[in-house]
């Protein structure tokens, strides 16, 4: 298990937002934490810290009067940390290019390739031919629909036909490097991990996956890593104190150095 560190950005600030509660109706979002310091600052912390991995989110829409605040945010997180931090939101082929100039290792992506409710492989194709396996982080967010765990669209708002399951993460992994997995039923309310759900995700022996969504206590960690047989990252937002949370990111780090240890 590694921490990876989040740098969630909103309205052109670095924020921690109730996931279910995103909308692209004025902009609006419940907010658990708005930072008072930028992006390149929370960058250059994880660098500091020899953390790799971690994602910056982009959770305005291009169309959002926000957008290009967004942006300018995330491009000076990039700069501050090449190399060490992945990017989504409103990734596509034709911008793609643009962030990993700019020093993200990774690009994030969810809605360009679950288009219209289902895998678009065609734009899948050509994501990879953009960016390369390498470069590319597929995010199969998701929320409990029944019985199943269905991936979410469009900043979460927008329920897609696709399954979270081994075989969909069999399929998907000839394309990418690595998965990133919110629990957007439990995102943003630091209330407990979705267990069911990591499980899941534990159970599937393949490659890197990063779960996100509801830890809030060290003891959430051990249950994390139990139920997910070790094999999952771990990402803490609003329970973190750097934004406003009760777990101490540095103790965070020292927990999960010593479990591996042991």
């Amino acid at each position: 298990m590694e921490f990876r560190p989040c740098i969630d950005i909103h309205n052109g600030c670095v924020k921690q937002i109730v996931g279910g509660s995103l909308t692209d109706v004025n902009d609006a979002a419940q907010e658990n934490f708005v930072a008072k310091q930028d992006a390149a600052f929370f960058a250059k912390l994880y660098q500091s810290a020899g953390i790799k991995g971690g994602h910056i989110i982009l959770l305005n829409p291009v169309t959002s009067d926000y957008y290009e605040a967004t942006k300018k945010q995330a491009l000076s997180a990039l700069e501050a940390y090449p190399g060490g931090l992945q990017v989504g939101g409103g990734i596509n082929p034709q911008n793609a290019g643009e962030f990993l100039e700019a020093g993200a290792s990774h690009v994030i992506v969810t809605s360009y390739v679950f288009h219209d409710g289902k895998i678009d492989y065609e734009r899948l194709e050509r994501l990879v031919e953009a960016v390369g396996k390498e470069h590319l982080v597929l995010d199969l967010s998701c929320k409990k629909v029944g019985d199943e765990y269905l991936i979410v669209t469009d900043r979460w708002q927008k329920i897609t036909e696709e399954v979270v399951c081994e075989e969909l993460l069999d399929r998907l992994s000839v394309y990418c490097d690595e998965f990133l997995v919110h629990a957007v039923d439990v995102e943003g309310k630091a209330r407990g991990i979705e267990c069911e759900l990591v499980r899941l995700l534990g159970a599937w022996q393949g490659l890197p996956i990063t779960y996100a969504g509801g830890v809030h206590c060290y003891e959430d960690l051990d249950l994390l890593k139990e139920l997910g047989q070790n094999r999952l990252h771990v990402t803490i937002g609003s329970a973190l104190d750097l934004f406003g949370g009760k777990m101490e990111w540095t103790k965070v780090m020292e927990k999960i150095k010593e479990d591996e240890i042991i």
